[in-house]
């Protein structure tokens, strides 16, 4: 079957199309998302939704890229959104602790999924660092690092999810490395 019928099956919402998709991309899609938020439950989460919006907006699919672009592109909106949500729930929790009322982020239980394919580091530590200072960068440098170091995406697979230039992707790769270098620095300085 060719990407085109079976982009009309799931037009056409069928089970079998349904089936296929979550067979060909769930692991890719549930992959992503935890190189963006390192806990299996939220990543599944996050996984879920982004299938949800597939089978829901795939007759809004105009076949100006690929099917696997275009579901890299809705995963990488759904993690970004997500990890937008948290950190507004983390100010609103900060300025909760400043008023009296107590409520804390449990660093250490919020990293369930460290074992990511695509990061093995030694150390359990140092891999929840890493992760944290990656969520301290703007969110565009975030977005291509994330896809690029983490997931192991191409500039040119980079480019089309992102829909911006190889050029604009080589620059934002370089500014998130400096900024890693300068977060992790500042970091490692403070807790020596």
């Amino acid at each position: 079957m060719t990407e085109t019928e079976f982009i009309e099956q799931l037009k056409n919402q069928t089970r079998a199309s349904y089936s296929r998709l979550l067979d060909d991309f769930q692991q890719k899609v549930f992959g992503t998302c935890l190189s963006f938020v390192p806990n299996k439950e939220d990543a599944e989460d996050i996984a879920q939704e982004v299938f949800v919006e597939v089978f829901n907006s795939i007759h809004k699919f105009k076949g100006d890229s690929k099917l696997s672009t275009w579901i890299y592109r809705i995963t990488t909106n759904k993690c970004l959104e997500f990890i937008r949500k948290r950190n507004a729930k983390k100010r609103f929790a900060f300025l909760q602790s400043l008023t009296g009322s107590d409520y804390t982020l449990d660093k250490a239980s919020y990293f369930t999924e460290i074992n990511h394919p695509g990061l093995m580091l030694e150390q359990k530590e140092t891999s929840e660092t890493l992760f944290l200072a990656i969520n301290k960068l703007p969110e565009a440098q975030q977005l291509v690092f994330t896809l690029n170091k983490i997931d192991d995406k191409s500039y040119k697979e980079i480019s089309e999810i992102t829909n911006k230039s190889i050029g604009s992707i080589e620059s934002l790769l370089f500014r998130a490395k400096k900024n890693l270098q300068s977060i992790l620095f500042e970091f490692y300085n403070n807790h020596n």
